[in-house]
């Protein structure tokens, strides 16, 4: 089955509290269909990360313990318990154990779980993918693809049975049937868009082959289905799409894809955007009022940055100050686990918001010119969703930063009045700037120079922006840049890709960092326990 990107589930999104999207909200989505691969019912939970990817290094630094503890708690990405992780699992009685093990994982964001209950065990093994995207590749030893857009009904096996397949597979209440087996296992996956009926999981538990019924329930908002159908999937396509209606914006475009993907009304679709810029711009707001929390390495500074720009202490340039304030703000949240979007990451959730809201803001543009500005901005990140990547962990940090600059130049020619042409040509020229960005953070912690990074993505598609205005030629169309993209970021070498193992990660500034955060942690710990 063809996978086509969505707006709302790849590249704006999730909602989500943590410091990484790939890590905190992609582990919790992990947890979450592990919680419910054993019922509701872990006791003990056995982890291996493997050292040659990129977890051993970040696991606990960037979310990803954070986010599997919630997700193996039954938690959504945005629980205003996830800070607190720790005192709930131990609440629940539930053992985390991690391991670093050389298991010859292909991912660099490879987890291997081993789950256990009083009287039932099982493993999965699955991989974050990006902007808090997933799949489970195998459960129990079982070679299977299950990426959360589903209602993923397993049934068990003891052996094979023909019968039982045959049955199901002329069932037409399922959008794919799929039967796969290991030396030890057999295993029949039935994929829908709601969940079985009990009477059918019922009959199903009944057949004496059968030995486990289980139902996986989608962790992503907009669900997949049988022939799956979108008006193009390339720039190429989308070219085509628009010739006959030249004078479709990108935004336009963008709404009509994602309406078609999500098989909704493109009301519908526009409504989930209005209630995301809301989301993104209340986090901006609760940002400049100041933020708290004491495991961070940058405290917070918009509000002092917001005070010399009313007073006219700064070198003037409106817009370009409002960019820096609400990306600054935006990224404090993040980091003082606020409530943000992923867009496209946690980890870049600054750059985009921030330069497409600040301009609508210092333009006084209407909500519905805000939400034909970040469709634009959608439909960029959707090639870039399948012809790239936004993991730092594959491809730096142009997958993340360089992602949101250009999709981000997008958004701002669409506020500006421009054409569908200077459009693509910001969103090319943005992207071609970014590329070979590294992914080297400080303490192995997303905030630095992740904020210094965010603000040159949000410039940069400003400026991008208004060299497309003026009609500055962009060279290399959006798609070849994004096709070199991948090619850079199979180029750049692991220690430069969100490991910590390089770059600014290892400078003596950097440890010196990291040991001053121990010794903090260490004495927190010591007066809780007190």
């Amino acid at each position: 089955m063809v996978s086509f990107p969505s707006i709302f589930n790849d590249v704006l999104g999730p909602v989500m509290r943590g410091p990484s999207s790939s890590h905190s909200a992609a582990s919790l989505r992990i947890g979450r269909m592990a919680l419910d691969l054993m019922d509701s019912d872990i006791k003990n939970v056995v982890v291996d990360y493997d050292p040659n990817g990129s977890l051993v290094t970040t696991h606990l630094s960037q979310g990803s313990d954070l986010g599997l503890t919630g997700g193996i708690l039954g938690w959504e990405t945005d629980d205003a318990r996830l800070p607190n992780y720790r005192d709930e699992v131990a609440k629940a009685g539930i053992k985390i154990e991690v391991r670093y093990l050389d298991y010859g994982a292909e991912h660099p964001n490879t987890y291997r779980l081993a789950l256990r209950s009083d009287n039932k065990e099982h493993t999965m093994t699955a991989i974050s993918t990006g902007g808090g995207m997933i799949e489970v590749q195998q459960i129990d030893g079982v070679p299977v693809s299950m990426k959360g857009d589903y209602f993923e009904t397993l049934i068990f096996l003891k052996g094979s049975d023909e019968g039982l397949l045959g049955w199901l597979s002329q069932d037409n209440s399922f959008e794919e049937v799929l039967f796969t087996e290991s030396s030890n296992c057999s295993l029949i996956n039935l994929k829908g868009r709601e969940k079985p009926s009990d009477d059918l999981l019922g009959e199903l538990k009944s057949y004496s082959s059968v030995s486990e019924v289980r139902v996986l329930n989608p962790v992503l908002p907009v669900l997949a289905k049988k022939d799956l159908k979108v008006p193009f999937s390339s720039v190429q396509e989308m070219e085509e799409y628009r010739k006959a209606k030249e004078e479709m914006s990108l935004g336009e475009l963008g709404a009509i894809y994602e309406s078609e993907r999500a098989g909704v009304s493109l009301n519908q679709v526009r409504s989930q955007m209005e209630s995301l810029i809301k989301t993104m711009e209340n986090s901006i707001a609760l940002g400049l009022k100041g933020t708290h929390y004491d495991d961070r390495i940058l405290h917070s500074q918009s509000p002092k940055f917001g005070e010399k720009m009313s007073a006219g202490q700064l070198v003037p340039g409106d817009v370009l100050n409002r960019i820096i304030l609400y990306v600054s703000s935006m990224m404090e949240m993040k980091s003082s686990m606020g409530v943000i979007v992923a867009a496209p990451t946690a980890g870049s959730c600054g750059a985009l918001p921030g330069a497409v809201l600040g301009v609508s803001d210092a333009m006084e543009k209407s909500m519905d010119q805000r939400i034909d500005a970040m469709f634009a901005a959608g439909i960029v990140g959707v090639f870039i969703a399948s012809g790239a990547t936004f993991a730092a962990e594959e491809a730096g940090c142009m997958a993340e930063c360089g992602s949101g600059a250009s999709m981000g130049a997008a958004g701002i020619v669409s506020l500006g009045g421009g054409t569908y042409k200077q459009q693509m040509a910001a969103a090319s020229m943005a992207l071609q700037s970014s590329l070979g960005m590294t992914c080297d953070t400080l303490a192995n912690r997303v905030e630095a120079p992740c904020l210094g990074r965010n603000v040159t993505a949000a410039s940069n598609a400003l400026s991008s922006a208004n060299m497309a205005l003026a009609d500055y030629d962009d060279l290399v169309p959006l798609n070849q840049v994004i096709d070199a993209m991948r090619q850079v970021g199979d180029l750049m070498p692991r220690e430069l890709c969100c490991t910590g193992l390089g770059g600014l990660a290892i400078t003596p500034a950097s440890k010196e960092l990291e040991k001053k955060l121990k010794v903090s942690q260490e004495k927190a710990s010591k007066v809780k326990s007190n």
